[in-house]
C-alpha cells in the first residue's frame, strides 16, 4: 500500500477532487441503483467538516485574541464595510439584471403557509442578538457562529491577561485542531464524488432543473458577475494591483470545495487553510473568516432579490412595475437581511417573505417561491455558497496584503532616510 500511496499524495488534490467529481456524475447518470451507498461519502465529509468548524472558530479566535496584534482591530472594521459594500452592490446588480431579463413562474393563487418565514427587519435583528447570547455549549452544538464568535472574543480579552504559558497552551490546541482539519479535507475527493452523486439522483437527473432554467440562468449570471467583476473591482481598490490572480486562487481553491459542500460554515476551515498559505496573520484570518461566513452573504442578497422580482413578473404579466426609491429600498432591506441568514432557518430563501411584503405579495405566493428555490437548490445554493465564502477570503487576504504592502513601504523609506543620515 505504500508506493499507491505516495503515488496518491502525489497528485494535487484540486486534480483528486476533478477525478471524484467525473466518477460521481457518471455513477449517478448511468447506475445509481448499485451505487445508492456512494451518497454517504458525501455526507460524511461534510458531516465531518461541520463538527470540526465550530470548535476550529473558538480556539482560534480565543487564541488570536489572547495573542493581540497591535492594529487588527482597525483592519477588522475595514473589512466589515467591504463586506457590507460587496454586498449591497450584488443586490443591485442581481436587481439592475432583473429588470433587463425579467423571469416568471407559475404561481397558483394559494399556498401553504409557514410560521418559520421572517415577518420584519426587526425579525432578523433581534434573531441576531438572541443568537449572539447563546449558551456557549448549545452554541457549539449547533454551529451558533455569532455566538461562538461573542464567547471565543469574550475569553480571548480575558485570557490577555494570562500567562504566557497559558497562551502557548491556546496556541497548542488551536494547531491540533488545524491538523484535525486538514486531515478532513484530504478526504474530500471522496466526499465531492457523493455529493455531485446524490444531487443529481435526488433531482431526478438533470431534467428535474429544466423547468426553472431561465430563473437559473438570472441567478448565476448575477452571481459570476459578482465574482468576476464586483469582487476584483474591490480588490483592486484595496490593494491597487491586478485582482485577478488573487480572485482566480480564490476561486480555485475556495469557491470550488464550497460549491459542493454547500455550507459556509464547512468551508471555514477551507479558507483557514487557504489564508494561512497567503501568509494572512492569524490574528486576522482567525476573526474575519468565521466573520465573514455569518455576515458576508452577498449570494443570498441576490437570491433574495431575483426570486422576490421573479414572484413580482409572475403576477404582473411579465413586467415590473417598480419605481427607483422601492428597488433601493429592496437592495438595502436584501443586503442587511442577508446578514442574518445564517442564524435562520432555511437560509436566504426564508427572507423572501420579508422582501415579497415591500409588493404587497402575501406569505402563500412567497412561500412558493421559497419552495421553488428548494428545488433549484442544487444550484443555486451551491453558487451562493461559493460566492459567499470564497470572498471571505478574497478580502481577506488582499486587506492584508495592503497592510503588508504599507508596511514594506515603511520599511523602505526608514532605509532610505537612513541612507540620506549616514
Amino acid at each position: 500500500m505504500t508506493p499507491i500511496f505516495a503515488v496518491y499524495k502525489k497528485v494535487p488534490l484540486v486534480l483528486q477532487i476533478v477525478i471524484g467529481l467525473i466518477i460521481g456524475i457518471i455513477l449517478a447518470v448511468y447506475c445509481p441503483e448499485p451505487f445508492s451507498f456512494v451518497k454517504g461519502f458525501g455526507e460524511l465529509f461534510v458531516k465531518a467538516l461541520k463538527s470540526v468548524a465550530p470548535l476550529l472558530v473558538l480556539v482560534l479566535v480565543t487564541s488570536a485574541i489572547a495573542a493581540h496584534q497591535k492594529g487588527s482591530r482597525n483592519q477588522l472594521w475595514k473589512l466589515i464595510i467591504i463586506y457590507f459594500v460587496s454586498t449591497f452592490l450584488a443586490a443591485v446588480t442581481a436587481v439592475a439584471t432583473s429588470f433587463i431579463f425579467p423571469t416568471t413562474v407559475n404561481l397558483k393563487t394559494a399556498g401553504p403557509e409557514s410560521a418559520a418565514a421572517v415577518s420584519s427587519i426587526a425579525d432578523v435583528l433581534s434573531n441576531i442578538l438572541v443568537s449572539a447570547v447563546d449558551n456557549p455549549v448549545n452554541a457549539l452544538i449547533n454551529a451558533n457562529y455569532i455566538s461562538i464568535l461573542v464567547w471565543a472574543s469574550a475569553l480571548g480579552f480575558m485570557f490577555r491577561n494570562a500567562a504566557d504559558t497559558t497562551k502557548r497552551v491556546l496556541e497548542d490546541l488551536a494547531s491540533v485542531v488545524t491538523n484535525i482539519v486538514r486531515i478532513v479535507i484530504c478526504l474530500a475527493p471522496l466526499g465531492v464524488m457523493g455529493l455531485v452523486y446524490d444531487s443529481i439522483v435526488s433531482q431526478g437527473g438533470i431534467e428535474g432543473l429544466a423547468k426553472y432554467l431561465l430563473v437559473i440562468e438570472v441567478l448565476v449570471a448575477v452571481m459570476a458577475i459578482s465574482a468576476l467583476i464586483i469582487n476584483p473591482f474591490l480588490v483592486f481598490l484595496i490593494t491597487r494591483r491586478n485582482p485577478f490572480p488573487l480572485v482566480f486562487n480564490c476561486l480555485v481553491n475556495s469557491a470550488y470545495y464550497a460549491f459542493f459542500t454547500r455550507s459556509s460554515a464547512a468551508n471555514i476551515p477551507v479558507n483557514m487553510q487557504l489564508c494561512d498559505k497567503m501568509n494572512v496573520p492569524r490574528s486576522m484570518s482567525s476573526i474575519s473568516i468565521p466573520l465573514g461566513a455569518t455576515v458576508n452573504m452577498a449570494g443570498a442578497a441576490i437570491t433574495v432579490s431575483v426570486l422576490t422580482l421573479t414572484a413580482v413578473a409572475s403576477l404582473n404579466g411579465g413586467t415590473l412595475p417598480l419605481d427607483i426609491w422601492t428597488a433601493i429600498l429592496l437592495c438595502f432591506m436584501a443586503s442587511i437581511c442577508a446578514c442574518g441568514a445564517g442564524g435562520i432557518a432555511g437560509g436566504s430563501l426564508m427572507l423572501i417573505p420579508l422582501a415579497c411584503s415591500l409588493f404587497g405579495i402575501g406569505n402563500d405566493i412567497a412561500m412558493q417561491m421559497v419552495g421553488i428555490g428548494m428545488v433549484i437548490g442544487v444550484v443555486q445554493d451551491s453558487c451562493e455558497t461559493a460566492l459567499n465564502s470564497s470572498s471571505d477570503a478574497l478580502f481577506t487576504i488582499a486587506l492584508s496584503k495592503r497592510q503588508q504592502m504599507k508596511e514594506e513601504a515603511r520599511i523602505q523609506a526608514v532605509k532610505a532616510a537612513s541612507e540620506i543620515n549616514s
